[in-house]
């Protein structure tokens, strides 16, 4: 069993070490609580949060490592993982020594992806709310890592903890005294299909599935000339329904008391797995509970934001939604929320770990860690919100619109209405984006909420345009679009009949009757200002104001005064 606290460098080095990662300089003991997963590119500035373990791809070379573990001591970083193999070399040793990072290898043929995600699910167990001292059978509930050394400690064998699609839940620790083919299945994160084949074509599922008994499987080799130990495998079951299975890899069979002891592992397995599983749902509802707070501001707004870990630094609200779409059939939409959201939640999640992602109604809102300058923490943002959207595609048409930053707790219910405001203008098709902060749509956001109090008031046209708008609809003619390409054109006539693909004497007689029948004075710069916002909050479809109450779809109001 872990003697470690399980957000520890020293229990990751316990989990994954020496099957995944071997310590080449510094001590693993040091840092008791890692802050985050963090993956360095050499050509972006990530932010490092406190005690923070580095995964550096494609870092090489003692001069690198060295330098990169100089600049990790000034982040407060715990530990870099390199790819090994990698030779001890004293200028590192210092280094590592001087900056209280430590160094660790990984090794060959193991996934980055698979080691980010195996470390972010190591420390995000139980990280929302207070996961207190709850234990099933002395292990901390729902820690299958925990679990599974416990186990192995039992049998005196390596053991692996697979749901029943042969993947990997948990392992313990001495995998390197297993063969290959579990070397391979915990490199993969699940079973090699070669071996699946064997043990299918032995029956061994079928009869690991009708018994409740341990069953002993003969050694199987995938290459010829392989050494390979036999399995002892059992399945995990709550009530009828199979969880999953458990595998110890042994080189003779299971003793009486073992067996024994094997036996009612599994039940304490399963009752793991279910806490684990109901977890999950639990974990997800109190994370949507915790952001809602989080966005309603309030006296719970700085609990709330302390159990999501982001109550020490400015933040930043992100609201994702999907373009208007007439007709769509709203169980597509549904589901399409909430695979958007699961896939904005796991994005956020590599880029900023500590960020919180909950659906709200058709709304996914984030809220994002944003240290620093201000500007920098809303460029910042807005680029991690199109790197989203580039990588979904263009299948369905999202949207992120950028709140402001928030610097203290009650300001973040501002940063989430200004995020509204953002996406909001997105949805109307008035900017031609995807992505959008607040600052940059600030003025087409005013313009909508003009336009929803004119159509709350009741409010029509008057004067010059409503004069215009009248004339256009009894004749037929283009007064208020000729108005409009002149304004546009800043007064410049042949770039505005030029846009209207007329004649530019042509274009003067229609402004010349334009100005007799709307009364206006264009050399009247407040008249210019009036009927330039007028235009604005127009219906830019029809040309003519619409009377409609205001609408709940962002960008759906069109009345204006």
């Amino acid at each position: 069993m872990t003697t470690h606290p399980r957000r520890s460098l020293g229990r990751v080095l316990e989990d994954f070490g020496p099957t995944l990662l071997d310590l080449i300089h510094g001590d693993a003991d040091t840092a008791e609580e890692i802050g985050g997963v963090v993956i360095h590119d050499p050509h972006d500035e990530p932010h490092y949060p406190p005690h923070a373990v580095v995964l550096g791809p494609a870092v090489h070379g003692p001069a690198e490592i060295g330098r990169l573990l100089h600049t990790l001591g000034g982040h407060d970083a715990a530990a870099l993982i390199v790819r090994g193999p990698v030779e001890p070399d004293p200028d590192v040793a210092s280094i590592a020594a001087r900056t209280g990072v430590a160094l660790f290898a990984l090794t060959r043929g193991a996934s980055w992806a698979q080691l980010a995600a195996m470390l972010r699910t190591l420390l995000t167990e139980g990280d929302i709310g207070d996961a207190g001292t709850q234990t099933l059978g002395g292990v901390p509930s729902g820690d299958l890592f925990a679990l599974a050394n416990a186990v192995a400690t039992l049998l005196d064998a390596p053991i692996t903890i697979e749901d029943r699609r042969s993947h990997i839940l948990a392992f313990s620790g001495r995998q390197d005294e297993a063969d290959p083919s579990r070397v391979a299945t915990i490199l993969a994160r699940r079973v090699p299909d070669a071996y699946l084949r064997i043990l299918e074509g032995r029956g061994v599922f079928k009869e690991l599935y009708r018994s409740r008994e341990p069953v002993f499987i003969a050694p199987a080799t995938l290459d010829e000339g392989e050494t390979a130990l036999a399995r002892v495998a059992i399945v995990v079951r709550a009530g009828d329904e199979i969880l999953g299975s458990i595998w110890a890899a042994v080189a003779q069979p299971l003793s009486p008391e073992r067996t024994e002891a094997f036996r009612e592992a599994s039940k304490l397995v399963a009752l793991h797995l279910l806490r684990h599983r109901a977890g999950a749902d639990a974990e997800h509802r109190l994370r949507a509970d915790l952001v809602t707070t989080v966005l309603e501001g309030g006296p719970g707004t700085a609990d709330a934001l302390a159990r999501l870990g982001l109550v020490r630094e400015p933040t930043v609200v992100l609201a994702l939604g999907l373009a208007p779409a007439p007709g769509a059939d709203h169980t597509q939409l549904t589901a399409e929320h909430q695979r958007l959201t699961a896939a904005f939640a796991i994005h956020l999640n590599a880029v900023q770990p500590r960020s919180a992602v909950a659906l709200l109604g058709d709304i996914a809102y984030a809220v994002l860690p944003a240290p620093g300058d201000p500007t920098a923490g809303c460029e910042r943002a807005v680029q991690i919100a199109t790197n989203f959207l580039e990588r979904t595609g263009d299948r369905v048409k999202a949207l992120i619109g950028i709140g402001s930053i928030a610097h203290e707790p009650a300001a973040l219910r501002r940063s989430r209405t200004n995020a509204d405001r953002a996406l909001r203008v997105l949805s109307s098709g008035q900017a031609n984006r995807r992505v959008a902060a607040i600052a940059d749509v600030y003025i087409d956001a005013l313009l909508l909420e003009i336009r929803d109090l004119a159509a709350a008031n009741g409010d029509e046209f008057a004067g010059p345009l409503a004069r215009l708008v009248a004339y256009d609809t009894k004749h037929n003619t283009n007064l208020v679009e000729t108005l409009r390409a002149w304004l546009d054109a800043f007064g410049d006539v042949a770039s505005a009949s030029a846009s209207m693909f007329v004649h530019a004497n042509t274009f003067r007689y229609r402004m010349r009757r334009m100005a007799e029948v709307g009364r206006i004075d264009l050399q009247d710069p407040a008249a210019r200002f009036a009927i330039t916002l007028q235009l604005r909050l127009m219906n830019p479809q029809s040309g003519a104001p619409t009377r409609d109450a205001p609408s709940a779809e962002p960008g759906a109001t069109r009345s204006a005064p």
